[in-house]
């Protein structure tokens, strides 16, 4: 089964796909504030660059122009809220129950297509190891900041979730491909070789995304089952740095489970509106609560309702 989840903001053998498309702040450094540096695979040398096709150079141009669109508009925040942005317990828990219980597309005539089903609560059971791969012509020095930036934000959802999710080459379960345009119109067959089984649809998704979607990441189960085994996230080289980040944030988060994306989340990154770039206080308090023991795996929304309502009432002691 596949769970898909595009980061779209212009404006998942079977396997369940996520489709999101995501955005991000400042710089790619080392990590994003308050990401620690965790212990990792050391990478393979990275091969020569290979010079950018002039559709690369006209995208890289293209979406420049569209983050600073965004920062002269105040959005792509990387505060993670504060006292513009309060929530309640009952917003929280709604809030969660909106975005892991329902699916942000389903497939329906050889497309993926927006809107909102309910499904049953979908994580990982085994630890996550992330490896990264990058186009031919993406830049060195990109390379190096994103490869920095997924191993420390990798670390920080580890701490949050209690699962282990590191960067690692050895047998990974979850590959980053950022490629740049004609390198992820090629892609079908690299893609084919990480996730067999993926479908016409989620392929399509990819070699044709639309210029409005930045990035996005396929969650993988066996058959019916509601745990994850694999995950495949694909980002647009071309993308400046907050824009990038911002895709790492939405993404990797998204491969664990907070599938759907909901427009009266806030403050939060699930959701389109491009207010936030970085995963605020309450991503963080749903992470928390997706990988809480008490939650298991194939619950169904009427099943879990009564504890997400006990979980989110502790979490903000008592608010409501």
């Amino acid at each position: 089964m596949w769970l898909s989840s595009p980061l779209s903001r212009l404006a998942g053998a079977v396997f369940l796909p996520l489709l999101c498309a995501c955005t991000a702040p400042g710089s790619l450094g080392p990590a994003t504030p308050g990401d620690p540096q965790p212990a990792r695979d050391v990478a393979p040398p990275e091969p020569a660059v290979a010079p950018e096709t002039a559709g690369t150079t006209a995208a890289r141009a293209y979406y420049a122009r569209v983050e600073t669109n965004y920062l002269a508009q105040d959005l792509l925040r990387a505060d993670g809220g504060g006292r513009d942005t309060p929530f309640t317990s009952r917003d929280l828990a709604e809030n969660f129950i909106h975005i892991a219980f329902y699916d942000e597309f389903s497939e329906a005539g050889g497309k993926l297509v927006p809107g909102a089903v309910e499904n049953r609560l979908h994580r990982w059971n085994e630890p996550v190891r992330l490896n990264v791969e990058f186009g031919a012509s993406v830049p060195t020095a990109q390379r190096a900041a994103d490869r920095a930036a997924i191993a420390g934000y990798a670390t920080r959802l580890a701490t949050l979730t209690g699962l282990p999710v590191t960067l690692s080459a050895r047998r990974p379960n979850h590959t980053v491909l950022i490629l740049n345009s004609d390198e992820r119109a090629a892609a079908a067959s690299r893609i084919a070789a990480l996730a067999p089984g993926t479908d016409a649809a989620a392929l399509r998704s990819v070699t044709e995304m639309a210029p409005e979607t930045y990035c996005t990441v396929f969650s993988f189960t066996t058959g019916r089952k509601t745990v994850y085994t694999r995950a495949l996230t694909v980002i647009r080289g071309e993308l400046p740095e907050r824009l990038r980040l911002s895709c790492i944030h939405e993404e990797l988060a998204q491969s664990l489970g907070l599938v759907n994306d909901y427009p009266r989340a806030r403050p939060s990154i699930f959701n389109d509106n491009e207010e936030f770039a970085l995963l605020t206080r309450q991503d963080e308090l749903m992470l928390k609560m997706l990988y809480d023991p008490r939650l298991k795996p194939g619950m169904t929304l009427a099943e879990a309702r009564p504890i997400i309502e006990v979980m989110a009432a502790e979490l903000l002691d008592g608010a409501s």
